[in-house]
Order: C-alpha cells, then structure tokens, then sequence
C-alpha cells in the first residue's frame, strides 16, 4: 500500500509513521515528491490493515497496491523513473543507445569496437566478459581479464560499461569494474543473483527470460528493488515460441504493456530478438516507434569470426546508421508530442 503524507506533515509526523510501520515487521520505502512524501509499505504476503495507518498524524490518505509486484508498478510511483548512466539519463525521451560485442574476445577487438560504437553516438558499451552459453563447449568468456578490457575502453572512449554477471559471487567483482549490471535471460529467476545485484548502487539492467510472462519479468525487478536498489532497467529480448524463421520472437507488445504496467524505463534487444544481422535493424527502429526507452544491439568488426553471436551482430557501419535511424524516429515522436507514457 502506499501512504500519502499530508502536504503540512512535519519531519517528526513523517518519522512516526515510518516507525509505525516497522513496528508491524513490515519494510518502509519512502518516496520524496515536490509537493508531499509517499510511503510504500511492502510486507511479506500478510493482509495490511489500512486502518494501523490512516489515523496517525500527517496521513493524508492510504491507497492499498493491487498488483503482486508493489516497487515496480505504476500504483507505487507513477511517474516514469529516470536512471542516469554515466552523463546519459535512460527514460528521459531522448533513445539510450548501447553497443558492443557479445563478447570480449581481444584488446583489439573491444578497443575497435569501443571506438565505433563512441563515433556512432552509443550512450555505453556492452561486452561480456563471462558468459552464459547453452553448451558448455562453447567460449565462456575471458573473465576477470575482459573486465579489466572493458575499464581500458572506458577510459579510452569515456562510454561506461554494461556488462553480465552471472552469479552472486561475481557481483562485487563486476560492480567494481561495471556501471551496468546486465542479468540475462538465464538469469532473471536467479533469485540469489537478483537479491545480490540489489544490494549494490549499480544500475541493473535486466533481460525477459525466453520463457517468462510480463508478470515474471516484474516480479523478478521486484526482486532488486526490494534490497533498497531502485536503478533497474527492464529489457525486452524476445521470447521463445513455435515460429522457428528467428532465433526468438519479439514481444513489441511488451514495450507498451510495460509501460503501462511499471515506472521503471524499457529498452529492447534486436539483435537477440531475432538471431539475424540482417533483420536487426528494422526490429531496434520498430522498439523506438513502439516508446521504448532505447536499444541494447551486438556490433562486432568480423563478424564472421566473432567467438559468439556472430550473426546477429552489425558492423560498425550498419550500427552508425542504425543510430541515425532510431535518432530521427524519436526526433518525429517528440515533434507529434507522442508520450512514452501511456497513462499520460
């Protein structure tokens, strides 16, 4: 539920009612607005009587959440949330455009890439330095040293870093290295691995399971935002049906519906979505059409010889002028004053 605070409501009538709630064993989140305070109130599956609250002092009203997942909905916070990565701020209508390999393969190779992606006009960097892989024969990645790749081509090109981390032991390593805490598809059940990115101050960006539902996907963010880490960015990356001409299919009815559904800002995934080079770009141009909140896309220099996802990755060339694309289609968006806000 959520308790509104008067807009007269003194400091110490505020920390009454945050007390209050903690004397029932359940867990405060305090929203400040430019007008009153919002208190969340989250507990453990137990019915929460409106009436312990609405009569204390400096309580305004009490609205109770009817969506299972209380942190990610628009019924807790209903303005959209803007998340900054580096000087970039994801959510503020203006396209969040992440490149990069799948993997870091080389010195050569994530510098290269770096470069192109900076040149482009790409926001931040994505490469995997551990990777999740379906056989277990196939290149797991370069591990701490491809981290260590990554902070080099930070520095070079000032572009941070998205990257996945794929256990709870991992994380404090990543989010030394890492601004962008990527969990994927695999992952995002990993309720071990959500808890503990939750706990750190990176920002989180978190992909759809291949057989997950809207409803998993914001029960898994709820995950993270309950450990107190309110930066997680939703990831739409298609998801696993009969159709077998793509390696997924894309749910664009997911930009939309999440939208409607949480405050936190979608970006979509083209490059996993459809496993083809060649149908990348008109997928990451339909996303933007559809209001999501930017692209995450593969770009590699040979592709051909990529050590993964080779042929769902663009060159450099392709990816500029993706970017140019996907700019001018937001650029129309603004100018018809179109909000990626369906409620607003």
């Amino acid at each position: 539920m959520m308790i509104i605070m008067k807009t007269s409501a003194s400091q110490e009538e505020l920390e009454n009612v945050l007390a209050s709630v903690k004397g029932l064993k359940l867990h405060p989140h305090r929203i400040s607005g430019s007008e009153r305070n919002v208190i969340g109130v989250v507990g453990d599956g137990r019915p929460i009587e409106p009436s312990n609250f609405i009569r204390l002092p400096g309580v305004a009203s009490v609205i109770p959440i009817s969506k299972p997942y209380k942190l990610a909905s628009r019924e807790f916070y209903p303005e959209n949330t803007l998340i900054p990565i580096g000087d970039h701020v994801v959510g503020n209508g203006t396209p969040t455009i992440i490149g990069g390999p799948c993997a870091v393969e080389s010195r050569d190779q994530i510098l290269e890439v770096a470069k192109a992606v900076k040149e482009a006009g790409a926001h931040a960097l994505r490469g995997g330095a551990f990777k999740p892989r379906t056989s277990p024969y196939s290149f797991q990645g370069m591990g701490e040293d491809g981290l260590k790749l990554l902070a080099e081509a930070r520095d070079l090109t000032g572009l941070p870093i998205v990257t996945e981390v794929t256990s709870p032991d991992l994380v404090p390593l990543v989010a030394d290295y890492a601004e962008v805490l990527q969990i994927g598809a695999r992952n995002m059940q990993n309720y071990a691995l959500l808890k503990a990115a939750g706990q750190t101050n990176r920002t989180v960006l978190l992909k759809r399971g291949m057989s997950a539902t809207i409803n998993d996907l914001l029960m898994a963010a709820e995950y993270i935002l309950a450990q107190g880490n309110q930066n997680v960015i939703l990831c739409e990356r298609g998801i696993r049906t009969f159709e077998t001409a793509t390696r997924n299919t894309t749910d664009i009815n997911a930009i939309p519906v999440l939208q409607a559904q949480t405050h936190l800002p979608v970006i979509l995934d083209p490059s996993h979505s459809t496993g083809h080079w060649e149908y990348v770009s008109a997928l990451a141009r339909s996303g933007i059409a559809a209001g999501a909140d930017g692209i995450i896309v593969e770009v590699h220099p040979d592709p051909a010889c990529a050590l993964s996802d080779g042929a769902q990755s663009l060159k450099p060339r392709r990816f500029k002028r993706l970017v140019k694309q996907v700019n001018a289609i937001a650029n129309a968006l603004k100018a018809e004053d179109i909000s990626t806000n369906p409620l607003q």
